[in-house]
């Protein structure tokens, strides 16, 4: 288990005896709370403003959705083998504070083709794997979302709701900032009246919304040219999500 001070960004002695406490009620309710580590008891914590119970119930909620969701611990390849054959997901270098980075197209996602439960899996399947790479010392990945080719074919409320709330119920305080770049104007209509509601407080102020002239600029102030994807005029290739080998670690 990692130990209390162990990477994170700073947390004062009193955030760290509320994680305490927030351990004692979930470990109460559920034993394998006992298997969780420290700095993931303070996201929760985090994700509900330091209130305990609310914490404890988001918390509890989570491992019984985990066990269901991944029940060996991972969500195998075989199980979302389709969504991964259409290279939506792809994994980046590290922006300027160390977070590893993700890259999404979503031109590259159908409705029509959608199997809602095969899509959850997929979703959970991508957040492990970026997850995985958070470095110690950091907690937070940072995704780019290209909407570059996006049209009515490709809109899916149904499917990005299901994907916030996995990410905003599940991985909190994971997100460390989602920049949304080529995005077409009506793409910006069906966020901001279907899917925006959906988002919670702590969530919204995530998602960027790059406008073209400054896109350039914005993407160097948060990425090394050294690891900026080529596609973007940066000296990093992108490894396709079903291609990415890492070593097994915890998420």
């Amino acid at each position: 288990m990692a130990s209390a001070g162990a990477g994170g960004g700073a947390a004062g002695e009193g955030e760290w005896l509320k994680v305490a406490e927030l351990r004692a009620v979930v470990q109460a309710q559920d034993p394998r709370a006992k298997e969780v580590d420290n700095l993931t008891l303070r996201r929760f914590l985090r994700a509900r403003d330091h209130n305990v119970e609310k914490a404890a119930a988001m918390f509890l909620k989570f491992l019984k959705w985990r066990r269901e969701a991944a029940p060996d611990g991972f969500v195998p390849e075989e199980r979302v083998r389709r969504e991964l054959a259409q290279d939506k997901a792809w994994m980046g270098g590290v922006d300027r504070a160390g977070r590893p980075i993700l890259v999404g197209f979503l031109a590259r996602h159908y409705s029509a083709d959608r199997d809602m439960a095969e899509y959850k899996s997929f979703v959970v399947y991508f957040f492990d794997k970026i997850c995985a790479r958070i470095p110690r010392g950091q907690e937070k990945f940072l995704a780019i979302v290209d909407l570059q080719g996006w049209g009515y074919a490709n809109c899916d409320v149904r499917a990005y709701i299901a994907s916030i709330e996995i990410m905003q119920n599940y991985y909190p305080e994971r997100l460390g900032k989602a920049l949304m770049i080529n995005v077409p104007y009506i793409f910006m209509k069906v966020w901001k009246t279907m899917i925006y509601p959906f988002i919670d407080a702590n969530t919204r102020d995530k998602f960027v919304f790059v406008e073209d002239k400054n896109l350039h600029e914005t993407l160097r102030q948060e990425i090394d040219e050294s690891q900026l994807p080529e596609y973007l005029g940066g000296k990093m290739p992108l490894i396709p999500l079903k291609d990415y080998v890492q070593q097994p670690e915890s998420a």
